[in-house]
């Protein structure tokens, strides 16, 4: 079922339900300039066994509104977002899960809003702490002297991004889907161009965004306030992970009160086939309040 959610004065955002209306909601978020159709269909169909799944657009990705342009928004207006699509749909509390920028938002709605959540799952991200990170052997690690993003990551993003049609920027997707999978699992570029063509095909055209980049990223630190979470919370490990490897999980669930850690074998900072059924179990398992398979 599809939905329109007002969620501020100019702002419209595209919402997805899957699963049964009266089974526990579990709000997807996805990552910056990023459509919720980046949850894989198969991903979201197997959470949909046990939960009312809703994915979404943000604003300026997707069916959503674009008002960057003219008028531009902070990083925090997209966690706001998230909330309006709770209360657009009648939802009180819900499970959240959040990757790359979407586990961004996820710990402002656990520092923000923790009497809207039932749970949340962590990936694909770094603490919104300065807290520094313990190794095993007790000695501490800085915050700001974690691993970076990979170099090739790096240069892909330094990249400008010039419309050359549908097919080129299809290339250019998968070039950049190959380069987040890490390398661990043997890459599947016609898997990812499929998942591109759906997001170009739900959005109604294939031009690159780039207003997150652009948005206001001030005042995100929640140092205290994650340091005294009540949410149950799930780190999820991703050991071939480019963007932010461990040991920023590791870090994460230390900054995040009660936090716990699982690992995904194989996984970077995408959704390639291989890991959707470890990880929907890793999830169902978190949000069941069983452990992960």
């Amino acid at each position: 079922m599809e939905h329109f959610i007002d969620a501020a004065p100019g702002i419209r955002l595209w919402a997805e339900e899957r699963g049964a209306a009266d089974a526990p909601p579990l709000l997807l978020i996805m990552g910056a300039q990023a459509s919720g159709m980046g949850w894989p269909d198969e991903l979201v169909d197997a959470l949909a066994v046990h939960h009312r799944v809703i994915r979404y657009d943000h604003r300026d990705t997707g069916r959503s509104s674009r008002p960057f342009e003219r008028q531009p928004y902070a990083i925090a207006d997209l966690a706001r977002d998230a909330v309006a699509v709770l209360d657009g749909l009648g939802i009180e509390r819900a499970h959240i899960a959040g990757l790359s920028l979407g586990g961004l938002l996820a710990q402002l709605l656990i520092a923000d809003h923790p009497g809207r959540l039932l749970s949340a799952t962590l990936m694909g991200t770094c603490a919104l702490s300065t807290a520094p990170y313990t190794r095993p052997d007790g000695t501490l690690v800085p915050a700001t002297e974690l691993p970076g993003i990979a170099p090739e990551v790096l240069e892909m993003w330094a990249r400008p991004v010039e419309d050359r049609g549908l097919e080129a920027e299809l290339d250019r997707r998968v070039e950049h889907w190959r380069v987040l999978s890490g390398g661990h699992i043997p890459f599947d570029a016609e898997y990812f161009r499929a998942l591109e063509r759906r997001i170009v095909e739900h959005t109604g055209h294939h031009t690159a965004g780039t207003a997150h980049g652009r948005a206001d990223d001030s005042g995100l630190l929640r140092t205290e306030e994650l340091a005294a979470n009540r949410v149950p919370t799930l780190v999820v490990s991703a050991p071939a992970e480019p963007v932010f490897p461990p040991p920023h999980p590791q870090h994460l669930a230390q900054a995040v009160r009660g936090a716990r850690v699982v690992e995904i074998p194989g996984m970077g900072h995408a959704l390639p086939r291989e890991v959707l059924a470890p990880l929907a179990a890793a999830i169902i398992g978190h949000t069941t309040g069983r452990a992960a398979a």
